[in-house]
């Protein structure tokens, strides 16, 4: 049985990468962070059966998936009826600056299974399928390994497995070599900082020129979709309208390995910018293939405030 002191230690250890994998699983922060704490209550209850051991992680990841899977089936999404990611209402970002706690033995920060386009694509799956894909490709366990902790048959996990990486390979965009395993390059942060130079001067010449002809938006958790430039110039429209809507500041950040923009606003006579969204850019070719627009709730969680004194970013 494990003691006080030694549980405190394994579950800070693994923290961080047990609440990727909750967020891998759920596709939401805070739910993700409602199902670790309720995993290690689960954990702490149940530590009389486990003693110790380089079986220790295994044990929390098999509580965890299980937590989460329960969870899924209590708000019935063991399976997702979408098709795209503004069908996701309940999708949000998770912020680099949090990944970076992970371990070094975390596999769960590689780019390629954090992104938001996998995030949204494994939302689709089945609950017990996600769980086998997460399990299998993303922390390397064996097909057994997997059945175990799933309380599956060998046969089932692989069937599982399969049917999960068809989804992925049909539904996944494809990656051209620009893109890197291992975050940001320096293309990505040029181009967000013209991104971020285009937003506050509200020049939708600007903005135009550095996306993709079929760039498309996304505002979770509102149920809409626009594709192409024309669908864009209609949003600046708006969003530029400098008289109506005011004016933008827009600090740096990085979400699910991702260049992104945190935004803030400052409406006529506001006495301070308030922070209103935040848009995480996917890049394709050099340009900006994707942009998802999420609200400014997560905020505190990158480490970002919610408002910026008026001298400070004052235009000139």
């Amino acid at each position: 049985m494990l003691d006080e002191a030694t549980f405190a230690s394994l579950t800070a250890t693994h923290r961080r990468e047990l609440h990727v994998h909750s967020y891998r699983m759920l596709g939401n922060f805070d739910a993700a962070e409602d199902a670790l704490q309720e995993a290690l209550l689960r954990a702490w209850r149940g530590r009389a059966s486990f003693d110790g051991g380089p079986g220790a992680r295994a044990w929390l990841y098999r509580i965890v998936t299980t937590t989460c899977l329960d969870m899924l089936r209590k708000a019935g999404r063991e399976a997702v009826p979408a098709e795209s990611i503004a069908d996701l209402a309940w999708l949000t970002p998770y912020p680099d600056v949090l990944l970076d706690e992970a371990g070094p033995e975390d596999l769960a920060v590689r780019r390629e299974t954090i992104e938001l386009a996998y995030l949204a694509v494994i939302q689709l799956l089945p609950a017990r399928q996600r769980a086998v894909l997460l399990l299998r490709d993303v922390l390397g366990y064996s097909a057994a390994e997997t059945a175990a902790a799933l309380d599956m048959s060998v046969a089932a996990a692989n069937s599982a497995l399969q049917r999960a990486r068809a989804t992925l390979a049909e539904r996944l965009p494809e990656r051209d070599a620009s893109w890197s395993t291992d975050g940001l390059t320096e293309a990505d942060r040029d181009l967000l900082a013209a991104f971020i130079d285009a937003h506050q001067r509200q020049d939708p010449v600007a903005s135009l020129a550095l996306v993709r002809e079929d760039v498309r938006i996304s505002m979770p958790p509102q149920p809409v979709y626009f594709t192409g430039r024309e669908k864009m110039v209609e949003l600046m429209a708006v969003a530029f309208d400098r008289a109506q809507f005011g004016e933008w500041r827009l600090l740096p950040t990085a979400a699910n390995r991702m260049p992104a923009a945190a935004s803030y606003l400052l409406r006529n006579g506001a006495p301070e910018w308030i922070a209103y969204k935040l848009d995480v850019i996917r890049v394709a070719g050099g340009r900006i293939a994707e942009t998802t627009t999420f609200d400014h709730s997560l905020f505190p969680a990158f480490g970002l405030p919610l408002t910026l004194p008026l001298s400070l970013l004052r235009r000139a």
